[in-house]
């Protein structure tokens, strides 16, 4: 098992919700998807709150402000104050807020969470190349156009401290997959090259603002990506739940390297509710729950009966501990089908 999985406190004796004080939740995959709230997120977050859990959500997505992601989570029947919201767009801010000088313009790619994040700072928001910025932004938004892609091409080209609220190349939506904010960092950085400053998860900036903002001391990061929240729970040095509801398949679980692994893996956040089960140490292999998996040579096998995230637990165990610190590459096709996963 990874380092993390080992440091863990009592969370297989007990529920997480209990042995952490602060869950950190991603959004979009984790909570809800586009504008839909995801099965079974609502009744298990208002238990665990109700239970005295802390419930902070912290997203990549820079497009809407703290207020309107809590208006939304309040219509989902999870009251929610703007204070237990924190964005991408106000990491940015911090971020872009050290180097330039105060009351500086800033050229702002993105939607209105990056601009009221801004002003926060007492930045000015610009749009066009031709106000002389000090620095230009790109954050989600979904109604970006090719001409205001071309501006920050136009000032990056000309030296501008080019930033970027997050990276991720995909947004989950109703529908399915759409591209995300790094999408179109892409298309900037074919322009004009270079590469932006970022500050959302997996970064240290987003890290930095979420414990300034929420005060947790023990908390739990909660999300769907590996290479955004569960690499930004590693960076923190914080414990991680991965949730299955979002992008990340368990194929890509098995293959993660080392930055990428979780404490624990759950379908969906009802597993915040109960204690975890314990993965042991089993001859050459892992066991959890009424499955046993180990790593024979170029495969991954998995003998037993039980539930299938038993099964993707053991077998997470005997993958990681033949990768090492690396990837696993290990086929692990049959053994997946094998638990019905």
């Amino acid at each position: 098992m990874n380092e993390q999985v080992r440091r863990r406190p009592d969370g297989c004796r007990r529920a997480l919700s209990e042995a952490y004080d602060t869950a950190l939740l991603d959004l979009d995959g984790v909570v809800y998807a586009g504008g839909q709230a995801i099965a079974h997120a609502v009744p298990s977050l208002t238990t665990a709150r109700d239970g005295g859990m802390h419930l902070a959500y912290v997203t990549n997505n820079a497009a809407r402000t703290p207020q309107a992601v809590a208006d939304q989570l309040s219509g989902f029947g999870l009251p929610t104050g703007a204070e237990d919201v924190i964005t991408s767009a106000q990491a940015v801010a911090r971020l872009i807020s050290e180097q330039v000088p105060p009351g500086a313009r800033v050229l702002a790619i993105g939607g209105e969470g990056l601009l009221v994040a801004l002003r926060e700072r007492g930045l000015e928001p610009v749009f066009s190349a031709e106000d002389e910025p000090a620095a230009v932004v790109q954050g989600y938004d979904p109604t970006l156009d090719w001409a205001r892609l071309a501006e920050a091409a136009y000032a990056v080209q000309r030296g501008v401290p080019w930033f970027a609220s997050n990276t991720d190349l995909t947004i989950p939506k109703e529908r399915g997959i759409a591209p995300g904010n790094g999408a179109l960092i892409e298309v900037v950085r074919i322009a004009a090259g270079g590469s932006p400053q970022v500050a959302g998860k997996p970064q240290p900036p987003m890290h930095r603002e979420t414990v300034l903002r929420t005060g947790a001391r023990r908390p739990l990061v909660i999300g769907d990506r590996l290479d955004t929240d569960i690499e930004g729970a590693c960076n923190g040095g914080v414990d991680s739940l991965l949730v299955l509801t979002g992008v990340t398949t368990p194929a890509e679980l098995l293959a993660a390297p080392p930055q990428h692994r979780p404490a624990y893996v759950e379908a969906d956040l009802r597993g915040l509710l109960a204690p975890q089960p314990e993965v042991a140490a089993d001859g050459d292999g892992f066991r959890c729950g009424g499955w046993r998996a180990e790593a024979a040579g170029d495969t991954l096998a998995v003998t037993g009966e039980g539930t299938p995230l038993d099964g993707l637990r053991a077998l997470c165990a005997a993958a990681w501990t033949a990768a090492g610190d690396g990837s696993c590459a290990a086929d692990a096709g049959k053994a997946l089908a094998r638990i019905g996963i």
